[in-house]
This record gives structure tokens, sequence and C-alpha cells, in this order.
């Protein structure tokens, strides 16, 4: 796609800032069809799918944040003069075609499409079909925000393929595609994986670990606990997996505690071996394939370690790579578990549901990738562009 000037670009995104303001009302219309007509038994899929007048305010503030950001396209990253006399210079450029791939959630549509275009990629945007009137909506508003500053429509596209017309579009594209980011489920990712010809950037689950230290502060801990786990259940960051030393002091009095108040609050809990032997009345893990889970539910696992080596060994087998935290007063036992815990986000004594681009500082995002290349973490503005070199000579040939 053509590059376009970080003026234009602004007021396009300015452009559909007015136009969300203005027009609440169809965008909430047309989500009420898609509520309707949903008939899946997954509430955490219904909460990703509603839109209200909040989740709208959100939409404009990631545009306006991402408005804020500097142009990352053509940012000098090297200059060098060489001794051979040449001077290469290596800039940020775009990807080019980006393919996102992404179920229930509209606001993707918003939150997507406003970075890959700032970074001056055109994105195809492939939504699932229990959001279809939600994102036909906004990908009108996209395009009306487009046309006004005579800018082709052809930035931001929305493909509304069934499955087999998805699978045969990744096989044999019909346009250059540069990069595919599927966001969802093992399913969606292994099906992506499976048939996609270019790059695949996975934003992977979730399953997120708490390991809870023998030198914990405990009242935290427990507010931690309880906000990762309950604060929105259908989110990636949220938490599914509970570690406790069992050198914490009164370690089965803590147990129960921690039983109580996630009870009280409506979680079914699944404990280890060890957990079993304080909480009696809960169901035993007996399959040990239940620790690989994303529950996207009032659903939680708690098991019991000897040492801190134990719980890191444990998240690094068991959890998708996307966050886990550390809930502990002793500086070397946070410096260890940061260390050697392998996820793309890691927390002291904090919440996993910080794991976002807003909350951590990047502004709107594509995704969460828990690969490592080319990017780990948020896909901000400035994770969408690559690289470029310039090589300026004067007739200058090898020898």
């Amino acid at each position: 796609m053509k590059l376009l000037s970080e003026e234009i670009k602004n007021n396009v995104l300015q452009s559909m800032i007015d136009i969300l303001n203005k027009n609440h009302q169809p965008l909430l219309d047309a989500n009420k069809k898609d509520i309707e007509a949903f008939t899946k038994d997954d509430q955490a899929m219904l909460d990703r799918l509603i839109i209200n007048d909040q989740k709208i305010d959100g939409m404009v503030q990631a545009i306006s944040e991402v408005k804020a950001l500097e142009d990352p396209v053509n940012t000098i990253i090297s200059d060098k003069a060489l001794e051979s006399g040449l001077k290469v210079v290596n800039k940020t450029a775009p990807f080019g075609t980006i393919m996102i791939i992404y179920e229930s959630r509209p606001d993707v549509t918003v939150e997507a499409a406003v970075v890959a275009f700032k970074a001056n990629n055109k994105i195809l945007l492939k939504g699932g079909k229990e959001a279809l009137h939600s994102n036909k909506v906004l990908v009108d508003f996209w395009h009306q925000a487009l046309k006004a500053n005579n800018v082709s429509s052809d930035y931001i596209q929305l493909m509304t393929l069934n499955r087999e017309d998805t699978q045969a579009f990744l096989r044999n594209p019909t346009e250059p595609l540069d990069l595919i980011v599927p966001r969802g489920g093992e399913q969606l990712i292994k099906f992506v994986k499976d048939h996609a010809k270019c790059a695949v950037l996975v934003s992977g689950r979730g399953n997120n670990f708490l390991y809870v230290d023998a030198k914990a502060d405990w009242g935290q801990t427990l507010e931690v606990i309880l906000n990762a786990k309950t604060d929105k259940i259908s989110a990636c960051n949220a938490l599914d997996k509970i570690l406790i030393s069992t050198k914490i002091p009164d370690y089965s009095q803590k147990l129960k505690e921690l039983q109580s108040l996630l009870k009280d609050h409506k979680v079914t809990l699944l404990v280890d071996d060890a957990t079993k032997k304080v909480l009696k009345d809960e169901t035993l893990i007996e399959d040990h394939e239940v620790w690989y889970e994303e529950f996207l539910a009032l659903k939680c696992c708690i098991g019991s370690v000897d040492t801190l080596e134990e719980a890191v060994d444990l998240i690094n087998l068991y959890s998708g790579g996307h966050s886990a935290s550390v809930m502990t007063t002793d500086d070397h036992v946070a410096h260890e578990f940061m260390q050697q815990v392998d996820c793309a986000v890691v927390y002291r004594n904090a919440s996993t549901r910080f794991t976002d681009g807003g909350q951590i500082g990047v502004g709107a995002e594509l995704a969460i990738s828990t690969d490592k290349l080319h990017h780990r973490g948020p896909l901000g503005l400035n994770e969408l562009v690559t690289n470029k070199y310039y090589v300026y000579g004067d007739g200058h040939i090898r020898k």
C-alpha cells in the first residue's frame, strides 16, 4: 500500500473518532442483532461480544491514544558510514498486508485496525460470524473515515468467509499476505498454522499462573488473586492456576482462607494431591491435562509446591506463555521467578489482568503475542513494523 503521511493518517483517525462519537445507536442496534442471534452456551464469548456505551468510549480512547503516538514508519534504527564509503541506513517499514482472525470481540475491529493503519499496513479483518452485524457497521465507519480523507478503503477490509473458504484463502491467498495473527483458542491457532503459507504470529492462550511464596504479604495476595481471577473471566489475562508454597506460615489456615474467598465469589476449585489433604471437600485433579487448560470461567486450580524451582518448572511446563505472577516480599525470590519463568509478561505482586496494551503503556494492541519472533507481549503500534535497509553508494562495486 502507498505510504501515507502522518498527517493524513491522523486525520483518518480523527474522522473515525467523530463518527463513533456521533453514531452510538446504529452500532448498539447492530450489536443487539448479534446478541439476539447468539446461541452458544459460552458466557465468556458472550461477554466479549457485548457492546455498550462504555465499550464505545473505550474504542474512541484507543484511537485517540494511537493518534497521539509518533508515526512508527521510517524511524531510523541505525545510520552507519562504512570504510568502503557506503552509507547504510536501517529504517522501520510497514509489514504490508496483515490478516487477523478473531472471535466474538467487535472492539478488536477497532483496536486492530487503528494500530495496523497507523503503521501503514493493510489489514484484513476476519471476525467471527457471531459478531458479523457489529463488525460490518464498524468497518463501514472505517470506510467513511478513509473516504472523507481521500484514502483508499482497501486499507481496512472485512472478510466474511466461512471455515472452508478461509482454509482455501490461507492455502492460496488471492492477494499478497505478509502476516497472519490468529487471536483465539488452541483450535483456531492450530487451524491457521496448519493451512497458512506465510508468517503466523500466535496470540496464544492465557492459562496464567500465580505463585504464592513463603514470604508473601497475605492480605495483598488475596486481593491480587481475587482481581486476577474474577475481574473479567472472559479475558486472556485472567488467572487460572494458583501455586502456594507449603512453607508459608500457617499454610493450612491460609489455604482455607483462600478457599473461602474464592467460594464466596462463586469460583469452582480443583486441587492437587497435597492441597486435597487440607481442602478435603474440593475436587481432586486426576487428569493432568487440566493444568494446560485456559478456563475462561469462574474456575481455578490450586496446587501446593515445596520450592520456587518446583513452581517455575510447573509454570514453564503447563502455562500458555502469556502471563505469570509471584507474590513475595523477598527480592531474591522475585528476581529468580521473573528471570526463570518463560512467559511474555511476568509480574511481582501484581494481577495478571494488567497484560493489556493500554494498561502496560503500549496503547491499543493487535493482540498479545506469545511467540518470540518477531515480538513478544502486546503488539502495539511500534511492533507492527518491520525494517528496511537503505544503502547509498557512488558507483560502488564489490571486489
